[in-house]
């Protein structure tokens, strides 16, 4: 069997670019359903992209790279395209964009795209072999229990990376691109809750609240979670990304307000009010105990002097804490690292020097903000390599 284009991987990026690339593709997926990732983000309602998306909220060796594809497929050429299929959608916060129904709305947004492009799809279709010969790829598929030959003039790898992978994720785009001897840079769990060894957090475990979360690279002001294991929500998974084992990060408990002039305004009025009943007034009640184990909590507001005052101050709002670890790639909604993009095109995706290989999506060393930014990603980066294709095939017919 011959193909233009054979795509590997039916997710987010491998469907875009299916729909993109023209007739005579075909995409394969060893699940039983396209868009797996699709289906269970964003609580089920899928946060397909953001409003406020731009270079500058991507990770990569090269922060240069994603600007091309983001430029030539943006948000809003995607939010077009979602409305032009009559799906409703809403922000949240901070840019986020949900479905109003289910996130299968847009796996079959995509999938209707596929079939209008003329695009095959085959589930439940593992990859055997893959090897490049006169100036082709070809590969031994298995499917239904029988291997079939397929030969194809451009392959796309967009098999995703290693987070979560009970939902069959593993590093096949890595070994695919050191076959074709692409580099693969370090990679790593992304966006994942980090971890204490003495579960410290354990018995204020649910109680959340807003912080500023930062180290030495990045801050970001959004609500963190206690679990029993350790800290997640929306700030630590975002800071996960630029933390390494061994790193502090630092919580401003009371991002936006000064807690030294807050005491000593309250020092004066109430006086007799103990120092924990105040704080439990700024901060979740379950959380001063614990915070009492870190710092001088002690004693009424009368008895605290202005350099106590300062130093509670400096503290809650500077709170030093060090994980031991990270969820792992278990819970981690991305893979941070991947394919080197010095090896490929950041207009079409495409291997430097491969020519009809492309990689995309997650298993590039392109990482998103958490937020719908990295679904951005596998849309453009699929378009490019999507649209590529289909212009190099129809500029071969002229």
């Amino acid at each position: 069997m011959f193909v233009n284009c054979l795509i590997l991987g039916a997710g987010a990026a491998g469907m875009m670019a299916a729909a993109h690339a023209g007739p005579s593709t075909l995409v394969i997926d060893h699940a039983k359903a396209p868009g797996d990732k699709i289906r269970i983000s964003g609580g089920g309602r899928c946060n397909f992209t953001n409003m406020y998306c731009e270079p500058g909220n991507f990770l990569s060796g090269n922060r240069h790279f994603p600007k091309s594809a983001l430029a030539r497929y943006t948000q809003w050429d995607f939010i077009d395209l979602v409305s032009r299929h009559g799906i409703a959608w809403h922000e949240k916060t901070l840019g986020q964009l949900f479905c109003d129904g289910k996130a299968t709305q847009i796996v079959e947004m995509l999938r209707s795209e596929m079939a209008q492009a003329g695009t095959d799809l085959w589930l439940q279709t593992r990859l055997i072999e893959l090897t490049q010969r006169d100036g082709a790829f070809h590969a031994i598929l298995e499917r239904d229990g029988k291997r079939q030959r397929v030969e194809a003039r451009n392959l796309v790898v967009a098999t995703g990376g290693k987070s979560i992978p009970k939902m069959g994720a593993t590093g096949l785009a890595y070994d695919i691109a050191r076959q074709f001897g692409h580099d693969v840079t370090e990679t790593r769990p992304a966006l994942v809750p980090l971890t204490f060894s003495d579960q410290r957090f354990a018995t204020i475990s649910g109680v959340s609240l807003p912080v500023t979360a930062r180290n030495a690279s990045a801050g970001f002001d959004e609500a963190l979670l206690f679990t029993h294991r350790g800290l997640s929500g929306p700030a630590i998974l975002q800071i996960s990304s630029y933390w390494r084992e061994g790193d502090e990060i630092t919580l401003d408990l009371l991002p936006g307000a000064s807690l030294e002039d807050h005491l000593k305004q309250r020092r004066g009025q109430h006086g007799k009010r103990s120092l924990t009943t105040e704080l439990a007034d700024l901060l979740p009640a379950r959380l001063v105990p614990v915070l009492a184990q870190e710092f001088d909590l002690n004693g009424n507001l009368a008895d605290l002097s202005d350099k106590r005052i300062a130093l509670l101050d400096a503290g809650l709002k500077g709170w030093v804490v060090k994980p031991s670890g990270s969820e792992g790639y278990r819970t981690a909604e991305v893979t941070l690292g991947g394919v080197d993009t010095g090896g490929l095109s950041s207009s079409s995706m495409m291997s430097k020097t491969v020519q009809g290989l492309y990689f995309i999506g997650e298993s590039v060393d392109v990482t998103g903000w958490l937020g719908g930014f990295n679904f951005q990603w596998a849309w453009s980066s699929g378009v490019a390599a999507g649209s590529h294709i289909a212009a190099t095939k129809t500029a071969s017919l002229d």
